[in-house]
């Protein structure tokens, strides 16, 4: 094997190992726990970043949706905001159309409207979710169908 042979096979190593690399997800906060209430349709995990207290009355937690994972519809007295990190996911207010979400992506969820969110079928979607809590806890409505996810 001649020096050009063996250094056409360094970089095409070197090529393959940099596209395998590029292809693992990044986190910038850690998963979490599995999250075990009724408030979700299938598997959630929950990192809590900030509990709220009397000085901030802001909770800020890292929300990873398995695909097909969303919440129910929900309120928030307060409104909330949503940062998204990594995967593709749906916002969806009601009466209102469906949104795609991607990495990027910011949402300002108004006060008192209610609404729901989470992964695409196929891909896990990453959220910070901003809640702030000084008007009252989150109210859990009914789940989203499947209708009304696929829709």
């Amino acid at each position: 094997m001649n020096f050009k042979s063996i250094a056409n096979i360094f970089f095409i190593l070197l090529a393959a190992i940099a596209c395998d690399e590029s292809k693992q997800q990044t986190t910038i906060f850690p998963q979490g726990d599995k999250v075990t209430n009724d408030n979700f349709t299938g598997t959630v995990y929950l990192q809590m970043l900030m509990e709220a207290d009397s000085i901030n009355p802001t909770t800020v937690g890292n929300v990873t949706f398995e695909p097909g994972a969303r919440t129910k519809w929900h309120l928030h007295p307060g409104g909330q905001i949503l940062l998204v990190t990594e995967g593709v996911g749906y916002y969806q207010e009601k009466g209102q159309a469906k949104k795609i979400l991607r990495k990027g992506d910011v949402i300002k969820c108004p006060a008192n409207v209610p609404h729901w969110h989470g992964a695409s079928a196929d891909t896990a979607f990453v959220q910070v979710a901003i809640t702030n809590r000084h008007l009252g806890p989150t109210e859990w409505l009914q789940e989203v169908t499947d209708e009304e996810y696929k829709k």
